[in-house]
């Protein structure tokens, strides 16, 4: 089973992407609710993936993002950005801090499920 950790501050989202997610049987899914949250679970349950949203009180996804590719712990765990903030300047600054990829909520799962499928399989 394949550990998913969902960084974001909004208990409707992570519900319905944990809810969605753990129902194939295929994944176990975290959840954090900040930043510094996000990065003490990624550091304590190594998650083969992490969803992280962009836009979150005291610690945005952009600097959630450059400290776990900085620590060697987290380094390697590849990340996809999943928020609201659908623009070119977060597209392209997602890109320059080595996220792995970028969706615009609101979510398909399907859409979602596939995509972490593709980078899971991409970093076998």
């Amino acid at each position: 089973m394949k550990k998913i950790l969902v960084i974001d501050d909004e208990e409707d989202l992570t519900f319905f992407v944990k809810a969605n997610l753990e129902l194939s049987g295929d994944y176990e899914v975290f959840v954090a609710t900040s930043g510094k949250e996000g990065i003490r679970a990624a550091i304590r349950s190594n998650p083969d993936i992490i969803l992280l949203d962009i836009m979150m009180p005291r610690m945005d996804g952009f600097e959630v993002i450059r400290k776990l590719k900085k620590n060697r712990k987290t380094s390697g765990i590849p990340v996809i950005m999943l928020t609201a903030k659908g623009d070119e300047d977060s597209r392209m600054k997602s890109a320059s801090l080595h996220s792995e990829g970028f969706i615009v909520k609101p979510v398909q799962v399907d859409f979602l499920r596939s995509s972490i499928e593709e980078i899971l399989k991409e970093r076998k």
